[in-house]
């Protein structure tokens, strides 16, 4: 037989073809709106007497309250009218026949209670004050009519303490604040201990006198006063439970004899504070507290619920979160917390030892190709644990361990408070940005909280600096595995994330392609000088975790610490988001860098939200700047892009300046204009 000489570039092609065929192919793109629209159902409750059902859902695109039967929560309407913002938290009153929820105007944190009667279907503004901020004290159900709420009508740095009818909004005067910061209520309404800072940062807890004055109790030192503290009383009133960390490193569960002095250890772990604290409904008895180190478990005290959460570990996967019980305690609601799905609600009937299945949170990403999140502990370069977590996109990772086949770009997402933590599961900003293409870090930097006392008091005085190195060195260890192109890092957060933000590209300015900050401090003198007149009574938090700007020596530090002195040094496009009635990181923290960076002939682009706070509530505006956020990555880093089209409807987004540097942001925002 004759043989057939075959080209090479044939043969080459075919080659090319057949790996092509053979090659993963890349997720589905998932839009934004299936990521950060609404939920379709989010904080899931039961009426205490268990009869009724509840949560939060889309009313004409905006979250409100339904309420139905327990046993047909298809049946759920809406039972309240919220049309701009959205209503984020409520909660059941005593009576079975009220929702109570808080709600501020445009973003400016200046809370309001709010009643709903179900039978009548009346909503009545129980604290219907302009520019006051409330803040539900205590609800018992001893008084089911009732409940406390603190008012800063009479100063505004202090809040007093009112008794509120949750029919009437009639209010009497319980306690008139002297300068604390805060107080301790018993089940009686009782004013039981009173708090305030110390000038070293420490916290000095009071009880009242028959004369009327107050005195000594306790003093807790500057270092565990962020993980000490009593977080309740048992129902007689004689027992104290309390977070406690002195004498030890980690936050543990104690009880505290009021009549005898005797504290009693109850839980403790050696490397996580107290996460969570299940208390039986009625009797208060704790039953188990949880830990969580890179996962959450739980110790169980009570034997009683031992045999009901070891066969709730068998119903779904993830972790399981008991988030609501009847007062009879004969149903839970459960929710399944996994990283590659939506939550899993559950109702529980204790007594037939049965969960039924509900529904999830968002039903739309059943069934979507999500990505893993891992848990790993990275070493910073002075020796500590740095708890983190990281996604990689799906596909990229071909042998399963936990590695892409190749560098990929990467953002990095520093957490915001910063006395606050990143956990394990579900993360619709990991699972968007892994989706693009991008490996997603989240790290819990020195500062953080859960760690124990040692790691939060780490971080004092360390702002733009050793918090800093610790972002870094998770930044150099991805790189180092092989999972990060160091060439294309991005960083992106929310406040304290924001001020991290724009330190990456100041103090570090060749370490990060691009950045993104979203209503960060950029000058720590002038945030800290406009601070809501509330958060006066702790000021010393700041002055000793943060820097003191009342001194000069301090401010001097401060200046050196904030990103506003070394705007000359950013080298790499920065995208800044801002809520115009923010009142913790005020729009003139935006508004002075920008200035400074157009002053210098630095290209920024600046998105402005006239009806945002601190964050931004509105979908619609959530929808918007993540739109304008992924062309920017995109732009910079290289990964997929989603068109922003229709996600600017119904926002309020402004770019005063820069609208030029992020592609089709211009002509979304001539579109928008058009359609005014």
């Amino acid at each position: 037989m004759k043989k057939i000489a075959i080209p090479i570039v044939l043969i080459l092609a075919l080659m090319a073809s057949l790996l092509a065929g053979c090659a993963t192919p890349e997720p589905e793109l998932i839009s934004r709106e299936v990521l950060f629209g609404n939920p379709d159902k989010a904080s899931v409750q039961l009426s205490l007497d268990g009869t009724k059902i509840s949560y939060l859902a889309p009313v004409d695109g905006v979250l409100n309250v339904w309420v139905g039967p327990a046993d047909d929560p298809a049946a759920a309407k809406p039972v309240t009218n919220d049309t701009d913002r959205g209503i984020r938290i409520y909660f059941w009153a005593y009576t079975n026949e009220q929702i109570l929820y808080i709600q501020d105007q445009a973003g400016n944190e200046n809370w309001r209670v709010y009643s709903v009667n179900l039978n009548t279907a009346e909503t009545v503004d129980l604290t219907p004050l302009e520019g006051v901020q409330a803040r539900i004290q205590a609800v018992s159900q001893k008084f089911p009519d009732e409940m406390l709420i603190g008012l800063n009508d009479r100063n505004p740095q202090l809040h007093d303490i009112y008794r509120v009818n949750i029919n009437t909004g009639e209010r009497t005067l319980v306690q008139e604040n002297e300068g604390f910061v805060g107080f301790v209520i018993d089940h009686d309404y009782n004013v039981r201990f009173a708090a305030r800072m110390t000038p070293d940062g420490g916290m000095e807890y009071f009880t009242p006198t028959e004369e009327g004055g107050w005195e000594p109790f306790m003093e807790i030192a500057m270092e565990d006063t962020l993980t000490t503290g009593p977080v309740g009383f048992d129902p007689t009133g004689k027992i104290l439970y309390m977070i406690d960390s002195r004498d030890r490193n980690t936050a543990a569960l104690v009880t505290l004899d009021l009549e005898t002095g005797e504290q009693t250890l109850i839980a403790e772990d050696p490397q996580a504070d107290v996460s969570d604290v299940m208390v039986h409904p009625t009797k208060g008895n704790v039953e188990a507290v949880a830990f969580t180190y890179e996962r959450k478990h739980w110790q169980v005290l009570d034997e009683s619920i031992a045999e009901d959460l070891a066969y709730l570990s068998t119903v779904a996967d993830g972790d399981v979160e008991v988030t609501d019980r009847t007062l009879d305690d004969k149903c839970w609601m459960v929710a399944y917390v996994m990283d590659d799905g939506p939550v899993r609600y559950y109702r529980y009937d204790c007594e037939a030892q049965e969960a039924q299945f509900l529904f999830t949170h968002r039903k739309e990403l059943e069934g979507l190709p999500l990505a893993e999140m891992h848990p790993v502990v990275i070493k910073s370069r002075d020796g500590l644990n740095l708890v983190s977590y990281y996604t990689l996109p799906v596909g990229s990772d071909s042998d399963g361990d936990a590695h892409p086949d190749e560098p990929l770009p990467m953002v990095l997402l520093p957490h915001g408070g910063p006395w606050y933590r990143d956990n394990w599961g579900y993360d619709s900003v990991h699972q968007w940005l892994a989706n693009r293409g991008y490996v997603v870090m989240s790290v819990n930097f020195r500062g953080s909280t859960g760690f124990g006392k040692a790691f939060i008091n780490a971080g004092n005085l360390e702002w733009g600096a050793k918090m800093h190195d610790d972002l870094i060195d998770a930044v150099d260890w991805a790189i180092q595995e092989g999972i990060a192109d160091p060439d294309k890092v991005a960083i992106m957060g929310a406040s304290y994330g924001g001020y991290a933000t724009l330190v990456g590209l100041t103090f570090t300015p060749e370490t990060f392609a691009c950045g993104v900050d979203i209503v960060g401090p950029s000058n720590l003198v002038t945030v800290l000088e406009a601070i809501p007149p509330y958060w006066q009574p702790q000021v010393e938090l700041f002055a000793t975790r943060v820097g003191d700007h009342r001194t000069q020596e301090g401010r001097a530090f401060l200046t050196e610490r904030s990103p506003l002195t070394y705007v000359d040094r950013i080298q790499r496009p920065l995208l800044i988001g801002q809520g115009a009635n923010d009142p913790r990181c005020k729009q003139a923290e935006a508004d002075q860098i920008v200035q400074a960076m157009q002053e210098k002939g630095i290209p920024v682009t600046y998105v402005l939200y006239p009806d945002e706070g601190h964050g931004f509530a509105r979908p619609e505006n959530n929808l918007s700047f993540f739109a304008v956020t992924e062309a920017f990555l995109a732009e910079c880093l290289g990964g997929r892009y989603e068109p922003i089209g229709d996600d600017f409807q119904g926002s309020s987004i402004t770019v005063p300046v820069g609208a030029e540097e992020v592609p089709g942001l211009m002509e979304a925002l001539s579109g928008l204009t058009s359609n005014r």
